[in-house]
């Protein structure tokens, strides 16, 4: 049987620590992306010489798709190709309906043509945000969309698409929506790696409003273990929440990393805490329901969250250069003001 998987987005943040997780387990892997901001090639420099490992550029939105799925006969598709900061979805909607919508009809399309002739399945890999504000419990699987910002509501509708894929073409394919991610190669418009990276450059930690909104966070690597468990366990047409379980206010983040960094480096003078202008539309919460792929796949994550800040502190003061593939002003400017 094939041993070959596509993972598109593949030069992102949880895309490449899927690929590393899936050629440990010796998949051969097939990294599509379409190469954008938040694309970075220091993400695969560990692998990129693999024999196992390959890479192509091209738009989930390009017709080519299907010539490229009958040429690697994939067993499965994760699909991570997605504009996801929710900052730049406020700034520019459009990009997000051309990725996220059009992108993903695009793939269920050439994907449907594949799978009627392979024995294949699609791992649709989607958010928390899509439920909108949790402001008691947990979301479960069979909770309401309600999405705030125009990113989540991309992610609902592709969601929706793939769903309906599933029930009107039988199309293989299983959703996923996932908490808060956070760990090694993150780009640092987001919140953690932001906060790390002025951190180790003497820079002030902006925090939204007052900093009282409420995330749940999982370690990435976490995150790829339960997409695996997914890939080999999961019920097609199935969606199954991913999450820890622990909720933490931002400030409560910040001020973890603040602990964790303060015994790793000597703190410079404006490492300090301050509050900016909060987002237009700022969900207050969001918190998963994750007892159904814990009880039917047997799935729960091993990284408490000081361990996994010091894990991806040290990622990132080890990989300096990292920083130096991305544009200085990705970093540092700030968006989504809706001024």
């Amino acid at each position: 049987m094939s041993k070959n998987i596509i993972v598109t987005g593949g030069l992102g943040f949880i895309g490449s620590n899927l690929i590393e997780l899936l050629l440990k387990k010796n998949y051969r892997v097939l990294n599509i992306d379409k190469v954008s901001y938040s694309s970075n090639f220091y993400n695969v420099k560990k692998f990129k010489s693999s024999k196992k490992y390959e890479f192509l550029k091209c738009d989930i939105g390009n017709t080519k798709l299907k010539k490229i799925f009958f040429k690697f006969k994939p067993i499965c598709i994760f699909n991570l190709a997605a504009e996801t900061h929710v900052d730049r979805s406020i700034d520019d909607p459009k990009q997000f309906v051309k990725s996220n919508i059009i992108g993903v009809y695009n793939l269920l399309e050439n994907f449907k043509k594949f799978s009627q002739r392979f024995n294949s399945k699609l791992i649709h890999i989607s958010t928390d945000e899509v439920f909108g504000d949790i402001l008691k419990g947990r979301s479960s699987e069979k909770y309401p969309y309600q999405p705030s910002s125009p990113y989540a509501a991309s992610k609902a509708a592709s969601d929706h698409l793939v769903s309906s894929y599933v029930r009107t073409y039988k199309v293989p394919a299983i959703i996923t929506n996932c908490s808060n991610n956070y760990g090694p190669k993150q780009h640092p418009e987001k919140l953690i790696p932001k906060l790390i990276y002025n951190i180790l450059n003497n820079r002030p930690l902006p925090i939204y409003g007052k900093g009282i909104n409420s995330r749940e966070w999982i370690y990435v690597k976490d995150h790829c273990e339960a997409l695996f468990r997914v890939f080999k366990k999961g019920k097609i047409g199935e969606t199954y929440n991913i999450g820890s379980n622990k909720n933490l206010s931002n400030l409560e983040v910040c001020k973890n990393i603040l602990d964790v960094s303060k015994k790793l480096i000597k703190l410079g003078d404006k490492v300090k805490i301050y509050f900016i202008k909060d987002r237009p539309g700022h969900d207050m919460r969001y918190a998963l329901d994750s007892k159904k792929i814990k009880k039917e796949l047997k799935f729960k994550p091993r990284t408490n969250f000081k361990t996994g800040i010091k894990l991806t502190f040290e990622w990132y003061k080890n990989n300096k250069s990292y920083y130096k593939y991305l544009p200085k002003k990705d970093i540092l400017k700030r968006l989504g003001k809706n001024d």
